[in-house]
């Protein structure tokens, strides 16, 4: 195997980096229009990570950090100045040649690259934006791109990063100031703000000139995401949403990542103990998508609790706190409507409004779009009128049905006597 061949030097370096940037979880590869060479497959391999485009198709990036050197000392990660961690750094030329030797085996689509803060925020964002331009223009490279934002790098250093890359990232790490000043007190809310305003303003500006010119330069064509820790600190999901949701509206974001937070070696003390539930991030995930497709407020996917349910899904937690504004009727239901119910996704749902122009629908035709009809029968109204599973609505019970039963815990022997 070719990655066996390598210098001894080049494969500490990428098993080291490789593995300190599978914390960075804001690594996506939708939504770019970058031409790149056709025929190129996925395969397995130190630093290689998947990514999906929107229609499926799986993307294979080369995911490392330049260097998992640190100055800033951020209590949560593995590569803060005071870890005892093995360190390493690549040069400009190795990732330029690591990254060109796995694209030519079919290895990888692409490149994913992070860093460590050496030195300045500036001269941190000097070597990824020069990795990227050699890439790009050295070696014609034409496969997708993704740099770290360093936050604090000076809008012209951004603008060059935008130029070469697919998409650019900057973390905002922790939900609020708060948290950030009690476990990241070197980084400044206000410099990872201000560097994704510029990014957002860069690519609204790119978009608006290619509205007019076909031939004008492309700016982030995949745009900008980020990457928030989930549990750090005691900060709900109801603010960790209405974070996010603010994101989306005023900097543009294409995606936030949430990291459920978990104990790394060499752990800072005052952190927890335990890692967070990876169902709190799956529910934080599904919360996210309701906000950008499906047309819901943060507000409304909470009640009392600024916690998300973690047994049942976001969705159908709303519509069980709202059971008078169902059934909702297949044929007659507004699509704003028919997105509300449990079960159906927002692709079944363009699909039931087409065919409803041609025929009146009946619940046993969800079926044909492969529907759990257990979970969305007792929602919806089809040309057959009410049947027994909209009497379930009315049960005082009727919530139990979607909660998973507690798990019998077996007894010893001697517990049982």
């Amino acid at each position: 195997m070719w990655i066996q061949t390598l210098a001894m030097e080049i494969r500490r370096k990428l098993r080291i980096l490789a593995d300190a940037a599978k914390y960075d979880a804001s690594c996506a590869s939708s939504g770019s229009n970058t031409a790149r060479d056709s025929g190129l497959g996925s395969t397995e391999g130190m630093g290689i990570c998947h990514s999906y485009t929107p229609d499926g198709r799986c993307v294979s990036l080369l995911k490392i950090l330049f260097t998992n050197r640190c100055v800033f000392d951020c209590r949560y990660c593995i590569n803060r100045a005071s870890s005892n961690v093995e360190r390493a750094a690549f040069s400009i030329e190795e990732v330029v040649w690591l990254t060109m030797e796995m694209y030519r085996r079919n290895y990888i689509e692409g490149l994913f690259l992070s860093s460590g803060i050496v030195r300045t925020a500036d001269w941190t964002m000097e070597q990824l934006v020069e990795v990227a331009r050699r890439l790009r223009e050295d070696e014609r490279f034409g496969g997708y791109i993704h740099l770290k934002a360093i936050a604090g790098a000076s809008p012209e250093l951004l603008a060059k990063a935008g130029a070469v890359a697919d998409r650019l990232s900057c973390n905002v790490e922790l939900p609020t100031e708060a948290d950030l000043a009690t476990l990241a007190p070197e980084k400044r809310a206000v410099e990872i703000d201000g560097s994704m305003r510029t990014i957002h303003e860069r690519v609204r500006e790119a978009k608006d000139n290619q509205r007019r010119s076909k031939k004008a330069p492309v700016f982030a064509p995949a745009g900008q995401s980020t990457q928030m820790v989930v549990g750090a600190t005691a900060t709900p999901d109801l603010t960790i949403l209405q974070r996010a949701h603010g994101l989306y509206r005023e900097r543009g974001l294409r995606r936030v990542y949430y990291s459920a937070y978990s104990p790394v070696e060499d752990a800072d003390p005052g952190l927890p103990n335990d890692a967070v539930s990876l169902m709190r991030e799956h529910r934080l995930y599904q919360a996210d998508w309701l906000l950008r497709f499906y047309g819901f407020e943060v507000g409304e996917l909470f009640d009392d609790d600024p916690n998300l349910d973690r047994e049942i899904d976001p969705k159908l937690a709303w519509a069980l706190r709202h059971r008078a504004l169902f059934p909702v009727d297949l044929n007659r239901a507004p699509k704003e409507m028919l997105l509300r119910v449990p079960g159906l996704g927002e692709r079944n749902v363009k699909r039931l409004l087409v065919a409803r122009r041609t025929r009146r629908l009946r619940t046993e035709d969800l079926g044909a779009l492969r529907v759990s009809l257990k979970k969305v029968a007792p929602f919806v109204l089809g040309a057959e009128g009410p049947t027994w599973a909209h009497r379930e609505l009315d049960r005082a019970n009727f919530a139990a049905r979607f909660r998973p039963e507690p798990k019998a815990e077996q007894l010893s022997l001697f517990d049982a006597a």
